[in-house]
């Protein structure tokens, strides 16, 4: 029986509710991001479909990475990959094979030494797990790094067959394994093929002679002649081109959209329900988009990074040294920086850490940080690779700087816009048909590619740890 108090006094706000009109939101998705990317890149206009970029020749190429393949946790790699190596397109493949079947898996603790400068003989060492910093004196007596080397780059390859001890120390910065080839292992290989050392030398200075010819992007100098002396004799010269330059065709995205004619026709009000199909759809093919550019194994921005345009982080955090040593690298009027929020988090944390925090600006609307005057990006299409199934747990990413532009010999964007059915740039929608059940599909589709002009277009930092944090000496104690 109901008490006094609580006899009803009006309607209910739950009845009433049944009168009242919702005020309703439309479809809401929690994987658009700003896409910041696509908004940056330059767009280039493709009217065949095919996008080529002529270079001059490359008389040497740089060096490409060994690929180091693991087999139930032991390292091991293809001579194939073995005879990348610059030096050895000069030597026969009986010695190429003879050398590569000589190497040793050496592991080596945190901080021990490969070689020590002015003690040992040079060794011939690829990292395949690990990383290492190549230290050499300098006019002081400190230790200068020259290098920092990461899986499947090598070191030493020239001066195996030398008796002199070595002119720098081969330190690991993280424990590591390496294939080594010592000059025992070499001397073996000396009396099984007699002329082995005139070969090599041969090939060494070969490898010297045209190095000499060339600038540091392997292309062939352009003879001149400077000074005020009357009757020089001028030189002549040519530019040689590329025999067969790289050409990028639009890739493809395509989705088909289907809305029942019935929800079309009766479920109009207040949004239009195959608008909302259309923008939805539309959201993904452009966040796919993005993830395309970065992470498409034949022209997105990872895979079009070269070797030597690759670095990685010294003790795994992203630091300011780190960012500087990108830059370094990209030189050319660079554009900005692409990097996972969480790894621009960490970077934070090392400013403030070193009580340097970056200056802050705005790109498109979106507040962003910058470093040395160049914008860092986020995008959560530069992934994290992470031992633990969280986007929360610890992982590696990396750091991507490029300069854009045709102009500027820079990362452009390719499109071909004023397609048939075009609703934005180089995106079409075309209706398909309706089926017997009264269902109407729409083809969505979007051309797109993306090409570097040049190999210091863009540049890399890797093995970016994400989940390093520090403990402050001067945080107020527990209680």
């Amino acid at each position: 029986m109901m008490a006094k108090n609580d006899l009803q006094r009006s309607i209910t706000t739950a009845t009433a509710r049944q009168l009242a009109t919702t005020t309703k939101t439309a479809p809401q998705m929690g994987s658009i991001t700003p896409r910041l990317l696509l908004k940056l890149l330059p767009w280039t206009q493709v009217d065949s479909g095919t996008y080529r970029v002529n270079r001059t020749k490359v008389e040497l190429k740089s060096a490409e990475r060994i690929e180091v393949e693991f087999f139930d946790g032991v390292p091991a790699f293809r001579v194939e990959s073995f005879r990348r190596i610059p030096l050895f397109s000069h030597i026969d493949e009986d010695i190429v094979n003879r050398l590569a079947k000589k190497f040793q898996v050496e592991q080596v603790e945190l901080g021990g030494s490969l070689i020590k400068e002015g003690k040992d003989r040079q060794k011939f060492f690829i990292v395949a797990k690990g990383q290492v910093e190549i230290l050499s004196k300098g006019t002081h007596g400190e230790n200068l790094r020259i290098a920092l080397l990461s899986e499947g780059e090598y070191f030493g390859e020239a001066d195996i067959i030398s008796d002199k001890p070595s002119s720098v120390t081969v330190r690991t910065i993280t424990s590591g394994v390496f294939f080594t080839l010592n000059s025992a292992e070499l001397e073996s290989i000396i009396k099984e093929v007699p002329n082995f050392r005139e070969q090599f030398q041969k090939a060494v200075d070969a490898h010297l002679r045209l190095k000499a010819t060339v600038n540091t992007h392997g292309e062939k100098h352009i003879d001149l002649v400077s000074g005020h002396e009357e009757d020089n004799l001028i030189p002549e010269t040519y530019i040689d081109y590329e025999e067969t330059p790289r050409e990028y065709s639009l890739n493809t995205l395509q989705t088909v959209v289907r809305v029942h004619t019935r929800v079309s026709d009766l479920y109009n009000n207040p949004y239009n329900q195959l608008e909302q199909q259309m923008r939805l759809s539309i959201e993904s093919i452009k966040e796919r988009q993005e993830w395309e550019l970065v992470n498409n194994k034949h022209f997105g921005l990872l895979a079009s990074v070269e070797p030597s345009y690759r670095i990685s982080t010294r003790y795994g955090a992203p630091t300011p040294d780190d960012l500087d040593e990108l830059l370094s690298l990209v030189w050319k009027s660079p554009s900005f920086f692409l990097a996972h929020p969480r790894a621009i988090a960490a970077f934070e944390r090392e400013c403030t850490w070193r009580g340097v925090p970056p200056v802050t600006t705005n790109v498109f609307g979106v507040s962003v940080i910058t470093w040395r005057g160049v914008p860092i990006i986020p995008s959560d299409k530069v992934e994290i690779k992470g031992q633990y199934l969280t986007n929360r747990g610890v992982g590696n990413t990396s750091f991507i700087l490029v300069r854009t532009g045709e102009a500027e010999q820079g990362i452009v964007g390719l499109h071909q816009t004023g397609i048939p059915g075009e609703i934005a740039p180089s995106l079409s929608a075309r209706l398909m048909g309706l089926d017997k059940f009264g269902v109407a599909s729409y083809l969505l589709t979007k051309y797109f590619s993306l090409a570097s002009l040049t190999d210091d277009a863009i540049a890399v930092l890797e093995n970016v740890e994400v989940g390093y944090y520090h403990d402050y000496q001067n945080r107020k104690s527990e209680k």
